[in-house]
């Protein structure tokens, strides 16, 4: 593999340009390698394969199939998926997995979400290391016989599973828009509103890699302006908003508003501890404050985690925890093979709001106690520098606690901030929050200036 190939293989993935980077060479030799490491961790002998709708993504799919099957594996394709509907495939059959997909990244991209059995994580730290040193040194091939390749359609099969997770079967008739950004949730959406008492008003689901509307990235608030616009002119209870492979959700309320996934989180949290009290949920440092005090009030333990899936769902293990959320609108669930589900965590918005005669922005209410400034990015030449500059400054001040959990957080009495660094760029990372908008706007002008000068 040549060495500009070398920032292809990221911290939780395997992503590139297609053509130049990603090709059907390249996934070949990666199908090779992943059956390589499978069978040097013994995992099982058949690998799951999914597709998202991407041009690129049947050919690659396809040579990565032959890859794995000339070590002598078994490979069942189940075709186009979203990524949690590849996790579920994995979770169900027992088997490792491989989805093609680039998520939220513009057309000319693709690329592979690995996972082991179960739908186990695979990360740099826990065998992508490896299997891109296979790919750099090539596999030895030790063929005894060729594996096969048998396709199987998993859809329904997915529906039931989410649909036996939340109860939806006493929710009052809601009027739904759901935006798919002509991403996965095209496929995956119809069949689950198919079993729901709902009015479904689809936006964007033609599958198209090339995303003729916007990009499929609903964390950027440019690509939630036409949902806003549908919510509010189709007098809609809620908004669903997908990104590309349909693993991420974000929800509009019936106003219009983007809500905070951190308000979701708190949401699900309180749900998912009424059918297991005492238990405990994950959540991400940069998370509302709200979320643990949600998960304390309703007798649950908190767990704070560094950003990033795979910190989540290694704590989600270790501590035997029900669900997790992240800021970035994932949602991962342990009946859910602790893997991540923008459907899950939709469904669990529909039926929270079903269930009452309240508005959205009425139920979430109780959750917003805080105001968040969103992450805001500022170039530095020495980011080591400038986080210390700011530590400096408010390690001396009284009522204020300091940690370096991912970056650097300083806790006050009614307000906090973190300050992390880019993994692949010059940048910091920060996000501010405090009681009221005038305290936080101040606290994030301040920060800035110190680490802008």
């Amino acid at each position: 593999m040549p060495e500009e190939f070398a920032d292809i293989f990221k911290a939780y993935d395997i992503r590139g340009l297609v053509e130049s980077e990603i090709t059907p060479d390249f996934a070949f030799a990666t199908g090779v390698a992943f059956a390589h490491f499978l069978q040097q961790v013994r995992e099982p002998a058949t690998v799951v394969i999914g597709e998202d709708m991407r041009p690129s993504s049947p050919e690659l799919a396809e040579a990565f199939s032959a890859g794995v099957t000339s070590l002598g594996m078994d490979v069942i394709r189940i075709g186009l998926a979203s990524t949690d509907m590849l996790y579920f495939a994995s979770g169900k059959l027992g088997f490792p997995g491989a989805m093609f997909t680039a998520s939220h990244n513009p057309a000319e991209y693709n690329g592979i979400k690995l996972c082991l059995s179960s739908a186990r994580p695979i990360g740099k730290e826990s065998g992508l290391q490896t299997i891109e040193n296979f790919v750099r040194k090539g596999s030895p091939l030790q063929i005894h016989s060729v594996g096969k390749e048998t396709n199987r359609d998993m859809l329904e099969e997915y529906v039931d599973h989410l649909l036996n997770l939340v109860n939806l079967s006493n929710i009052r008739p809601l009027k739904i828009v759901v935006d798919a950004g002509n991403g996965m949730a095209g496929h995956t959406a119809p069949a689950i509103f198919a079993r729901l008492n709902c009015e479904l008003i689809p936006m964007y689901f033609e599958l198209d890699g090339s995303f003729p509307n916007h990009e499929a990235n609903p964390i950027d608030a440019k690509n939630l302006v036409d949902l806003q616009k549908a919510v509010i002119e189709h007098k809609a209870d809620l908004g669903l908003a997908f990104d590309g492979d349909a693993d991420r959700c974000f929800i509009v309320d019936e106003k219009g508003n983007a809500i905070n996934p951190s308000d979701l989180t708190a949401l699900i949290a309180q749900r998912e501890l009424k059918k297991h009290p005492g238990s405990t949920i994950i959540y991400n440092l940069i998370s509302s404050r709200a979320v643990l005090e949600v998960i304390e009030e309703n007798g649950g333990v908190g767990l704070r985690s560094r950003v990033g899936h795979s910190y989540i769902k290694k704590m989600m293990a270790d501590s035997k925890a029900i669900f997790g959320g992240e800021h970035s609108g994932h949602f991962y669930f342990d009946e859910f093979w602790r893997a991540d589900s923008g459907a899950l965590a939709a469904l669990h918005a529909i039926s929270a709001l079903g269930e009452t005669e309240l508005t959205m922005s009425e139920l979430l209410k109780p959750f917003q106690r805080y105001v968040l400034s969103g992450e805001v990015n500022s170039t530095v030449i020495d980011a080591a520098a400038a986080s210390a500059l700011v530590e400096e400054k408010y390690a001396a001040q009284d009522g204020v606690s300091i940690d370096h959990l991912d970056g650097l957080t300083v806790n006050g009495d009614t307000w906090w901030f973190n300050l992390r660094p880019s993994n692949t760029e010059p940048l910091l990372r920060l996000n501010v929050e405090a009681k009221d908008r005038a305290h936080m706007q101040t606290l994030r002008d301040e920060v800035l200036a110190l680490i802008r000068s």
